[in-house]
């Protein structure tokens, strides 16, 4: 076997070991209000951004305050991406998201929002947060997966550790897609 066969069997037996160690899990996170500012974010226990799940929680939370107010959103996003901001496209993306009063898709992912309650989260705010057997298939990169009330399966956000210090950040996040409509807005319920 070849030098470069070596390196390369290296690296496909370490992803399959960091997709085998994170297995089936699924972390709960429960938060007694919202935040409304970065700073009150970053006082949150889950701001030490020291597992993938945090980071997963926390960017619902931002998107949550981003169809509030997109400065404040907008803040905590780029906090959570660390050395790489929104781009202009990705605001554009997320301001078309939020279009036509579609504030509530990110209160799809709190316990307790369905269609029916027009995605009315319980309280406190509760977040599920799971992986599976792909989860850890790339290096340095966790896809975890969040429920929705308005969607049959889990939807997928994507998160990158950074090296010098083994902080989890948002690399994407597939959050804002189409969900079944709520029950206010539905001309058919």
């Amino acid at each position: 076997m070849s030098i470069f066969d070596r390196l390369k069997q290296s690296a496909v037996d370490a992803a399959a070991t960091a997709a085998t160690a994170i297995g089936n899990k699924r972390e709960t996170f429960t938060f007694a209000a919202l935040p409304e500012s970065l700073a009150q974010m970053q006082a949150l226990p889950e701001a030490a951004l020291d597992t993938p799940f945090q980071t997963a929680a926390l960017t619902v939370l931002a998107l949550c305050a981003y169809a509030a107010d997109r400065q404040i959103g907008t803040d905590m996003l780029n906090w959570l991406r660390g050395p790489r901001p929104l781009s202009g496209q990705e605001i554009s993306f997320l301001n078309d998201r939020f279009r036509d009063g579609k504030t509530y898709l990110p209160f799809t992912y709190f316990a307790g929002s369905t269609p029916d309650n027009n995605y009315t989260p319980n309280q406190p705010y509760t977040i599920r947060v799971e992986s599976n057997h792909v989860s850890g298939e790339e290096q340095g990169y966790m896809k975890l997966f969040i429920p929705c009330g308005g969607a049959d399966s889990p939807r997928p956000i994507k998160l990158r550790q950074r090296g010098s210090d083994g902080k989890w950040f948002l690399w994407e996040q597939y959050l804002l897609t189409g969900v079944r409509t709520p029950k206010s807005a539905d001309p058919w319920a």
